[in-house]
C-alpha cells in the first residue's frame, strides 16, 4: 500500500524488497508502476535509501533487522510498521547503527480501508526535529491525520483499542464454526446490530493471521485485557444460566456507568452518538430477516438477543478501568470506531439494554450460542497465553477455512459499511490539532 500511494505522489525512487524467494514475482507485480524499483535483498535497500520503513510481522522484527539494520546509510531515518513496538524498539536500539534515526509510524486501519482521515501514528524515538518533518511530509500523500506517541504509549493505546475488538470477533467466528453454522442463513444474525457483527467478524477472518497474533502475543497489555474478557464473558453467562436477574443488572448497570456515565444524558453537548440508528447498517446485511416481506409491525420477528459479546466487552472495560471514548478521536482504528458505537448504541438506550438483559436470562433462542461463543473465549485467551504464533495460525486459519466461501463480498460490503459510518459520523467543522 505504502509504495503504490508513494508512487502515485510522484516520488521517483522508491526501492523496495521482500524474502529473496519473491523476488520474481515482486518484480512482476510493480513492472511498470513509476518510481518503483524492486531489488533482491534487505542489503540493498538499506544502503542507499535515506529513508527505509520495516513492514515485517512483529515475530520476525529482531531477526530481519539484525541481517539488514548493518547494513543501513549513514544519517538515514528508520521506521517500522510493526503492530506491536516493544520487539522493534528493542531490536532498532539493538541492531542499528548509532549515526541512524529512528521515527517509527503505523497505520491504524486495514489495507482495504482508504488512509485519507484515518490515524497514522509517529514516533519520534532517537532522530531531530526536521527528520521528523521530513517524514511528515513523505507520508502526506496517505491524508491520513498524525497522531504522536511514544513507543509505550502506541502499545497501550493499541490494546485498550484492539485486544478485546478482536477477541470478542475471532470468538464469534469460533463459535460458529463449532456450531457448523453460517449465521446469516437462519435469519437469527441479520441486520442492525447482527450486520456488524458477521461483517466484521468475517473482514477480520479474511485478512491475514499475523496481524492479530502479534498484538495478541506480544503486548503485555492486550494478553490481559484479552484474559479479562474472557473471564467476563463466563461470569455474565453463569449469572445467566442462574436466571440470576438481580446480579446480572447490578453487574450491567454497573458497567454502563463505568464506561458510558459521561455520555448518558440526554442532549449531552459533550459527544453525539456515533451510531444514531439500525437503519443504516441493514443496508449492509449478507441474509435477509425472517421478517422481510411482512408488514413494518412484524419487523421486530426475530428472538432478541443477550448481545453477550457487547456485554462482555464493556464489563472487561470496566472492570479494567478502560474508558475507550478516550481513544476515538486519538487513535480509534475503523472497527474499533464501529464496534463501540453499535455496543454505545445498546448500552445508552435502558429499552434496548434491558431487552437484552431479558433475553440473556428467559430467552433460550441464542443459548446454544452463547455457549459456544464462552467455550470460543476462554480458548483463545487460553492459546494467547501459551505465547504460541503457531497454535494462534492452526486455529485462526480453521475457522477461516470455514468462511473463506464469503470473504470477497464481505470485504466489499465491510468496506462500504465503515465508510457509510464514517460519512454519517464525520464532522467537517472539527479539524485535528
Amino acid at each position: 500500500m505504502y509504495a503504490r500511494y508513494l508512487s502515485k505522489a510522484g516520488w521517483k525512487r522508491i526501492y523496495i524488497c521482500d524474502l529473496p524467494a519473491k523476488y520474481e514475482a515482486l518484480k512482476a507485480s510493480y513492472e511498470g508502476v513509476p518510481g518503483i524499483h524492486v531489488l533482491e535483498n534487505g542489503h540493498l535497500v538499506s544502503r542507499i535509501s535515506d529513508f527505509i520503513m520495516y513492514s515485517v510481522e512483529a515475530e520476525y522484527i529482531d531477526r530481519v533487522v539484525a541481517e539488514y539494520g548493518p547494513s543501513t546509510k549513514v544519517g538515514a531515518i528508520v521506521a517500522g510498521q510493526t503492530s506491536v513496538k516493544a520487539p522493534e524498539k528493542a531490536a532498532f536500539e539493538k541492531y542499528l547503527p548509532a549515526d541512524v534515526e529512528i521515527v517509527s509510524c503505523h497505520s491504524l486501519h486495514g489495507p482495504t480501508v482508504s488512509p485519507v482521515g484515518q490515524p497514522l501514528v509517529l514516533i519520534k524515538h532517537r532522530a531531530r526535529d526536521d527528520s521528523l518533518t521530513l517524514v511528515e511530509h513523505i507520508l502526506r500523500p496517505f491524508g491520513s491525520r498524525y497522531v504522536y506517541l511514544s513507543y509505550e504509549d502506541h502499545d497501550i493505546v493499541t490494546a485498550n483499542t484492539q485486544a478485546v475488538t478482536h477477541a470478542a470477533f475471532l470468538s464469534m467466528g469460533t463459535a460458529w464454526h463449532s456450531s457448523l453454522s453460517y449465521p446469516w442463513e437462519h435469519g437469527l444474525y441479520v441486520g442492525g446490530i447482527e450486520t456488524v457483527k458477521v461483517n466484521i467478524m468475517l473482514r477480520i477472518y479474511s485478512n491475514k493471521w499475523h496481524v492479530y497474533a502479534g498484538l495478541a502475543i506480544l503486548n503485555p497489555s492486550a494478553r490481559v485485557q484479552i484474559d479479562q474478557f474472557a473471564r467476563s464473558t463466563t461470569e455474565i453467562f453463569k449469572l445467566m444460566l442462574a436466571s440470576d436477574a438481580a446480579g446480572l443488572r447490578a453487574r450491567i448497570y454497573d458497567a454502563r456507568r463505568i464506561v458510558f456515565s459521561d455520555y448518558l444524558e440526554t442532549g449531552s453537548a459533550r459527544r453525539p452518538p456515533i451510531l444514531l440508528s439500525e437503519d443504516l447498517l441493514d443496508r449492509f446485511s449478507l441474509g435477509k430477516k425472517p421478517s422481510d416481506g411482512l408488514s413494518p409491525s412484524s419487523r421486530q420477528a426475530a428472538p432478541p438477543n443477550s448481545h453477550l459479546s457487547l456485554l462482555a466487552m464493556v464489563d472487561c472495560w470496566a472492570r479494567l478501568g478502560i474508558k475507550p471514548f478516550e481513544h476515538l478521536d486519538l487513535a480509534a482504528t475503523p472497527i474499533f470506531r464501529l464496534w463501540i458505537g453499535v455496543a454505545e448504541y445498546l448500552f445508552r438506550s435502558e429499552t434496548r439494554l434491558e431487552s437484552a438483559l431479558h433475553a440473556a436470562l428467559y430467552e433460550t433462542t441464542h443459548r446454544s450460542d452463547d455457549l459456544e461463543f464462552v467455550v470460543a473465549a476462554r480458548g483463545w485467551s487460553q492459546c494467547i497465553s501459551f505465547g504460541s504464533f503457531e497454535l494462534y495460525k492452526e486455529r485462526f486459519l480453521r475457522t477461516a477455512a470455514f468462511f473463506e466461501s464469503r470473504f470477497e463480498e464481505a470485504t466489499k460490503v465491510g468496506s462500504a459499511m465503515i465508510q457509510a459510518l464514517m460519512d454519517s459520523t464525520a464532522e467537517p467543522d472539527k479539524k485535528p490539532a
